[in-house]
């Protein structure tokens, strides 16, 4: 009876352990998905925000970005193709809460693949965003380049993929 009991808790202990550094260490994966849904929950807005919230969330949204982000995306008040610094982004993310009443924005499918070194990697994904007061949803096929700095995950690059529809 005492060897079941043995066996019994140096199993609990073990699951314990590989429980335990799946926690503290996890897969960087797994923290790209994290980081790229709180970025999403993040850009989301209501239409009742006060000007400190919406300052609050833009500064907050820069900062899932690197120093310098590579833009080549299809969005009118972007332009076609530039680099953006940390206050631009946050200029431009306030442009944007304060044009559009309320907006909801969903990465409904994440597709993330980590370079061999752990220090990088690419996330194709579709963004999905709803502007209240609109109909249909804007739907886009994007690509994120991060890179790992000092221990965070950061968006270094981001373009719009062009579909054959």
């Amino acid at each position: 009876m005492k060897i079941v009991f043995r066996i019994v808790l140096l199993a609990a202990l073990a699951a314990l352990g590989v429980w335990l550094w799946t926690v503290l260490f996890p897969h960087p994966e797994k923290v790209i998905h994290r980081r790229l849904t709180e970025l999403a929950r993040t850009v989301s807005s209501s239409s009742n925000e006060s000007d400190l919230t919406r300052l609050a969330a833009a500064r907050s949204m820069a900062g899932f970005f690197s120093t310098n982000v590579e833009m080549n995306v299809d969005l009118p008040e972007l332009g076609q193709h530039r680099s953006m610094d940390r206050e631009e982004i946050t200029r431009v993310a306030l442009m944007a809460r304060s044009r559009a009443g309320g907006l909801q924005v969903k990465f409904p499918d994440i597709n993330i693949t980590v370079a061999p070194d752990k220090q990088s990697a690419v996330a194709d994904l579709t963004v999905e965003a709803r502007v209240s007061g609109e109909r249909d949803p804007i739907v886009r096929e994007m690509k994120f380049t991060l890179q790992k700095t000092e221990g965070q995950w950061l968006i270094t690059r981001v373009e719009t993929v062009r579909t054959l529809s």
